[in-house]
């Protein structure tokens, strides 16, 4: 179970990134039933002040031997190296002993750096995949995507990807509604798909609908309704084409993957929260059998619906 994180910091960091670390991790929440991580910044030499990337100074309370205790070793966006061979070290120890390490933007070249990229595949920001790619090529990078998980390895792209990580995490360990209790107090969306797009392009605006928000709202609470193309560009007031075309350009998912997405998201909610049976289940998030919630479920959350059930319910808690 995710308990422990630390993240280590070095000059000239950017202060967003690790502030997305600080915000998911390092804010007491148990009041509102979110587990408590044991939380620590740590830095080649503790106490001594180093510069952002923003015209301030941090400095971090802990050393880098804190690192050898945690569950996670987050990675913030980080200017090119060279690295602390005891921070590299460290990263390779964690992976090593069967904990997690993620990185945020160019955090994943410290990862790199440390060997633990190596045979994987992984992404960034879009604006440094190229030279990542060139100057690790044992690595696979993965382009224009949000972010990547292989193993205990997870590396995601700039800035906002760094959230849908961290609470991809938190979901897998801690369940749903902890995730969802984290999104919802820092105002982002529950989940994205670490398959979505990097860069999503701004849609021109047609005659008849600015935005496809309301048609999105309206499936999410109809999951066990015909949610197919053709019936949401009718909902829409939009051809099947324009339609499909819109809904990637806002989105960055295709209409399948996204409906999909959310039916899982909510098998996963009433599996944690409700005795409805698999069957039952399927048909009210709209997928119809259990062998295809099976399939689905599987795909995406990585275990089985019987499995997650046992792990993250909350009605015998």
């Amino acid at each position: 179970m995710l308990r422990d994180v630390a993240v280590p910091v070095l000059p000239d960091l950017s202060p967003f990134e690790l502030g997305v670390l600080c915000e998911v991790f390092g804010i007491d929440r148990t009041d509102q039933g979110v587990p408590k991580f044991d939380f620590a910044i740590c830095a080649e030499q503790p106490g001594v002040p180093m510069p952002t990337r923003t015209g301030f100074s941090i400095s971090a309370e802990h050393g880098f031997d804190r690192l050898a205790s945690a569950d996670l070793i987050a990675v913030p966006a980080i200017d090119t190296g060279p690295y602390p061979e005891a921070l590299l070290q460290a990263l390779r120890d964690a992976v090593a002993r069967g904990a997690r390490v993620m990185s945020v933007c160019s955090g994943a070249f410290v990862l790199a750096a440390a060997g633990v990229l190596d045979g994987r595949r992984a992404t960034t920001h879009w604006a440094h995949a190229d030279d990542l790619a060139a100057r690790y090529p044992q690595i696979d990078v993965e382009l224009d995507v949000l972010y990547v998980e292989d193993g205990p390895v997870l590396t995601s792209a700039g800035t906002a990807a760094g959230i849908d990580a961290c609470l991809h995490l938190v979901r897998q360990e801690h369940g749903t509604r902890v995730a969802s209790t984290i999104a919802r107090r820092m105002v982002v969306p529950p989940t994205r798909d670490g398959g979505q797009r990097q860069y999503v392009e701004s849609p021109v605006p047609e005659v008849g609908a600015d935005t496809l928000q309301p048609v999105l709202e309206w499936a999410i609470e109809h999951l066990d309704q015909d949610l197919s193309i053709p019936a949401l560009a009718r909902r829409a007031l939009m051809s099947e084409r324009t339609f499909a075309r819109r809904f990637r350009a806002e989105t960055g998912s295709t209409p399948h993957q996204w409906v999909t997405g959310q039916r899982v998201l909510l098998a996963r909610r009433m599996l944690e929260t409700t005795d409805a049976s698999v069957e039952q289940v399927a048909a009210r998030t709209g997928l119809g059998t259990a062998a295809i919630l099976r399939h689905h479920f599987t795909r995406i959350v990585g275990t089985s619906p019987q499995s997650y059930r046992r792990t993250f319910c909350t009605l015998s808690a």
